[in-house]
């Protein structure tokens, strides 16, 4: 299934996208995609609904986050060695971890805000994995039995905050906006092999980052395992996975965003997002 949330931010309802591509309303079977609903149990019951029956969402509505909820927003560093090397950073011996505020996430069409004091907007196409069942202490082997789905994410970076100072990565990866999913929560039965995805970043329609998961230093399956060993990961957490080569900060000379600049972004599989840059 592709599931959606449609509607205005704050007030979004449930939904799916059926096989002609249309999106259809479930807030009759679902109340939300948060917590209880995302486990797998729950997500087969949805499985049997004829999307067929199910009302159509009228055209032009807005796409929020896929997902609600979330209280773990982890993220990966330097998980593609080719993306380390842009940015002068060494292959961690192990995932390298941080956290964006979960408060951060928008949706795949809304606009980026430029918070106050920001000169080093950066841009970063990431797959995202999200939990359906409470993972603590799993194995690789059985770590997709806690995984809801995955979606597409721009783990959107402000260099300065993130690298000057203080250095602190948290600072640099959690204004609101900085973490658009979506446009759907893709749940794994769709996806045939998600270490060989092809994913893509254009700035203002000229190419910027071109990758594939097969590239990841630390699978997803490990990350998913590795990171339940050191907290607890609930239903509607999101752990976004890395990005390949490409981000403005590794250019020579650096690139960073501006107002009125647009990304386009996809995962194979996991749909396209279109964000436009706007003065916070």
């Amino acid at each position: 299934m592709k599931l959606i949330r449609h509607g205005a931010a704050g007030a979004e309802k449930p939904g799916l996208v059926d096989a002609a591509g249309r999106c259809r309303d479930l807030s009759a079977h679902v109340t939300d995609f948060a917590g209880p609903a995302l486990s797998k149990t729950a997500l087969a019951t949805l499985a049997g609904i004829d999307p067929q029956t199910l009302p159509l969402v009228p055209e032009g509505t807005r796409l929020g986050p896929p997902v609600a909820g979330t209280r773990n927003f982890i993220a990966v560093g330097m998980n593609y060695a080719d993306h380390a090397a842009e940015t002068g950073g060494t292959v961690p011996r192990e995932p390298l971890l941080f956290s964006k505020a979960p408060n951060c996430i928008s949706g795949p069409y809304d606009d980026i805000l430029i918070p106050p004091g920001a000169a080093k907007l950066d841009w970063e196409v990431e797959l995202a994995v999200v939990i359906g069942d409470t993972a603590w202490q799993v194995d690789e082997a059985h770590a997709f039995d806690h995984v809801a789905g995955f979606v597409l994410c721009n783990d959107v970076s402000e260099r300065a905050f993130q690298m000057e100072g203080t250095g602190q990565w948290l600072k640099g990866k959690s204004a609101p906006t900085f973490g658009p999913l979506g446009p759907w929560l893709v749940t794994p039965d769709e996806i045939a092999d998600v270490q060989k995805l092809s994913m893509e970043l254009d700035l203002n329609g000229a190419p910027r980052q071109r990758g594939n998961t097969a590239t990841m230093v630390f699978g997803v399956r490990m990350l998913v395992a590795y990171i339940s060993r050191f907290l607890r990961l609930d239903p509607g957490d999101v752990i976004t996975t890395g990005t390949p080569p490409g981000v403005g900060m590794g250019r020579k000379p650096p690139e960073f965003l501006k107002a009125g600049d647009l990304m386009r972004l996809s995962v194979e599989g996991l749909g396209e997002q279109r964000c436009r840059v706007s003065a916070g």
